[in-house]
């Protein structure tokens, strides 16, 4: 048990070994953490004046450290081990890190109990630092209590999953939850450009070209840790190939790829890659080639395109492309965005490769996209005019009066729920906007469409489409006249 606890406890008051000291051996990530919340890069919200980890760094003594617990919930690499080693730092703190995934119920009554000692006999605060607290069970979790509630640690909880699912309620009561969001393409370059600079970084040993920064800015997805992990790799590669003669190494793109141990793919999120690639991958649906959709999806996926906005195209493609041919397209498409919200990548590619595939395949029509866009230009051109008597609110006093609501027809009324009847204002009277085609569902819609405006406008009924042999054949029991036909149908 002994073994446990030597590389988990800090006697010294200063807490762990500070970044500035850390071994020249040690990942630069490790090396790079920052020594106090000022060098903190990111997570702003949290650190106005103030604010619950403001008050733990910057006590004078255990009679105010502040709020009792804090749980840092948010994704890899934001920062979560960081702020708990800062607020290791503070004046009369000793620094107790357990993993959940060793530590047990006795490891933390121990913890509890040295915790208790050192207040009472030395006046010191117990950081206890718990990664990962959602693989903590119950029991686990219901030993910190003790501790918590009466403030022998300070508890400092780390966890990529929401706490409210997967911590106990009355530990959850006791702490103060802040979530940290992953990093900005700006957070992420402003430590990759720290750690080639500092001494205890990469101290200028090396360059760093700007379409390789550019690539581990992409490549690191807001994730600090991976960002300064390829980057310590991506020098060595350098190094490692550097000519001779060269006064320094320079890291390239291709240097970051071989890093990562993957290809690279020119794709620049904010210029003409970026628009190229989606513009292919929009076209490749929109022409029913479901590889070619596919190539250009996983291109995106692994050039580190945000996935909600590739869900957001195609939610748009959806009602823009296909439209009324398929209208479970566009419920699958904003089913995949939904998914993606939810899970997050890389799982979030399977739901977005399944509605990339529903997409590409579905029958194709811009019947609606053209409405729209021609009901609109009519409005902009102030092609307008009133809206008919009968259809204007006539729900109060005197509305009559104005001859507001006047010969409506309630469809009900009328068999199949439809009468005809002037909707349209007069300057626009018998101008069609929906004009479908007759692919996919949209066929069934369209022969609809035909029998709904002929009664609707008082007009002969549409010629049904001739019929083969076997269909004018059938038993005249089955056949309905035309005077008899829902034209909803």
């Amino acid at each position: 048990m002994q073994d446990l606890f030597s590389s988990a406890y800090h006697d010294d008051h200063n807490g762990p070994e500070p970044a500035s000291k850390a071994s020249a051996a040690a990942p630069l990530a490790v090396r790079m953490r920052p020594r106090s919340l000022d060098e903190i890069v990111g997570q702003q919200h949290l650190l106005t004046p103030g604010s619950p980890l403001r008050k733990l760094t910057e006590t004078t003594g255990p009679a105010n450290v502040g709020p009792s617990s804090i749980m840092l919930y948010g994704p890899p690499g934001t920062g979560k081990t960081t702020l708990a080693h800062v607020i290791s730092q503070a004046p009369n703190r000793k620094f107790v890190e357990l993993s959940a995934i060793s530590a047990g119920v006795k490891d933390v009554r121990r913890v509890m109990e040295q915790a208790l000692d050192d207040r009472d006999l030395y006046g010191r605060t117990t950081i206890l630092f718990l990664d990962e607290i959602h693989r903590f069970n119950k029991a686990q979790q219901d030993a910190l209590l003790p501790g918590v509630e009466n403030r022998w640690v300070v508890l400092v909880a780390a966890t990529t999953e929401n706490p409210s699912f997967s911590v106990v309620a009355p530990l959850l009561s006791r702490s103060i939850m802040l979530t940290l969001e992953p990093l900005s393409d700006s957070d992420i370059g402003v430590l990759i450009d720290r750690a080639v600079v500092e001494e205890r970084g990469l101290n200028n040993t090396i360059e760093l070209d700007d379409e390789a920064r550019d690539y581990l800015i992409r490549m690191a997805q807001g994730d600090a840790r991976r960002a300064l992990t390829t980057l310590e790799a991506a020098a060595g590669v350098s190094i490692d190939q550097a000519e001779t003669d060269a006064r320094k190494p320079i890291v390239t793109i291709d240097h970051a790829a071989q890093a990562m141990d993957q290809a690279v793919l020119r794709y620049d999120k904010d210029g003409d890659q970026h628009y190229d690639v989606i513009s292919a991958f929009i076209k490749s649906i929109r022409g029913s080639d479901v590889d070619a959709a596919l190539h250009y999806l996983a291109r995106m996926i692994h050039a580190g395109e945000d996935a909600r906005y590739i869900a957001r195209r195609l939610i748009v493609h959806a009602s823009e492309d296909i439209g009324m041919a398929d209208p479970s397209a566009l419920q699958t498409a904003v089913a995949a965005a939904q998914a993606v919200q939810l899970i997050g990548m890389p799982e979030g590619r399977i739901p977005l490769a399944q509605a990339v595939v529903h997409l590409a395949t579905a029958p194709k029509s811009n019947a609606a996209y053209d409405g729209i866009n021609q009901a609109l230009a009519d409005v902009q051109s102030g092609r307008a005019g009133l809206v008919p008597k009968p259809l204007r609110d006539a729900h109060y006093a005197g509305a009559k009066a104005l001859g507001h609501g006047v010969g409506y027809k309630y469809p009900h009324s009328y068999p199949h729920s439809i009468v005809a009847q002037q909707y349209l204002p007069d300057e626009l009277r018998g101008r069609r906007y929906y004009n479908p085609t007759t692919n996919g569902h949209e066929h069934t819609i369209s022969e609809r469409v035909e029998r709904l405006r002929a009664v609707i406008n008082n007009e002969p009924p549409p010629t049904p489409p001739a019929t083969d042999s076997t269909t004018s054949q059938r038993p005249s029991s089955e056949a309905q006249s035309s005077s008899e036909k829902d034209p909803s149908d």
